[in-house]
């Protein structure tokens, strides 16, 4: 006689007892701290990447051509990036130059707003970088001078032009034949790059869905080119922008400047949301507008 084993009524309803016990103890124990660790981790990442293209906003602002900074809303901002600068000789080097110049080499090149400028000698280090096509920026008293007329904007032919005497400059940067506007400038220069020229910061889209994430992102808009009118709207977002953050819920860019005044400060405030989880970074930059 063989004795058949199993569960026996009274043994399955203490399994499912038990079962139901343990699920309650996770339900109302542990999937809270779970949901808190990932409630943290999307707010930690949010965080991150305010932070980071707040950063990269504000390195643009701080090196920008001084007095390009234009904002036709709230939720954009244009400017004029620069990758180096130095300062340039303004007037002849009378101890080294030469009674009589044979060639463009043999004295030094002075910047004269004077008359047609085609070289200049850089004093000390050139700070940044500068290739042929860049541009040249010499003042910039309003945004107009810049974008526009491009009165005071030149494109390099040359970086490293021939020198006689190395007491003339660090370097000799060629450029088409120019003049500059007067101004007292304290002879300083700086290099827009060709392959970017007016940048634009955009805000586009932001808000929130019913599930508590940002609808929006903040875009960078590279090789915008130069437009001598005062833009009157954002641009619309392309394809080829560089995304800086996306989830954006809330933004706003505010840029103030006294009249005559050499500084301005621009505030800038990013809301990121996902899942119900929002952070909001706020960030202020000094604006140098000394040409």
């Amino acid at each position: 006689m063989t004795r058949s084993r199993g569960f026996s009524l009274v043994e399955l309803i203490l399994v499912i007892v038990v079962l139901g016990v343990l699920a309650g103890v996770v339900t109302v124990f542990v999937r809270p701290a779970v949901q808190g660790f990932i409630a943290q981790r999307h707010r930690s990442e949010l965080q991150s990447a305010a932070q980071g293209a707040l950063q990269a906003m504000q390195r643009d602002i701080r090196s920008a051509v001084p007095n390009s900074i234009r904002t036709p809303s709230d939720q954009c901002f244009e400017l004029v990036p620069t990758i180096g600068g130095g300062r340039y000789r303004m007037a002849p080097d009378t101890v080294n130059d030469p009674a009589t110049c044979a060639t463009a080499a043999s004295c030094s090149a002075a910047l004269d707003p004077a008359t047609l400028t085609q070289r200049f000698d850089v004093l000390g280090p050139l700070n940044g970088a500068a290739a042929v096509g860049d541009f040249v920026v010499v003042g910039n008293q309003n945004g107009n001078e810049v974008y526009g007329s491009g009165i005071n904007r030149a494109v390099i032919t040359a970086t490293n032009e021939a020198m006689g005497n190395a007491a003339f400059g660090s370097q000799r940067i060629a450029i088409a034949p120019t003049q500059f506007p007067n101004g007292g400038f304290g002879g300083r220069f700086q290099v827009v790059p060709a392959t970017e020229q007016a940048v634009f910061y955009i805000c586009s889209g932001a808000g929130l869905d019913a599930a508590g994430n940002g609808t929006g992102q903040l875009v960078r808009r590279r090789a915008y080119g130069f437009n001598a009118s005062y833009p009157s709207t954002c641009p619309a977002v392309g394809l080829g922008d560089d995304v800086l953050a996306t989830r954006v819920s809330a933004c706003s860019f505010e840029y103030g400047q006294a009249a005559l005044t050499e500084y301005g400060l621009m505030s800038l405030q990013l809301e990121l949301s996902r899942d119900g989880e929002r952070v909001s970074l706020q960030l202020s930059a000094m604006v140098s507008n000394i040409p």
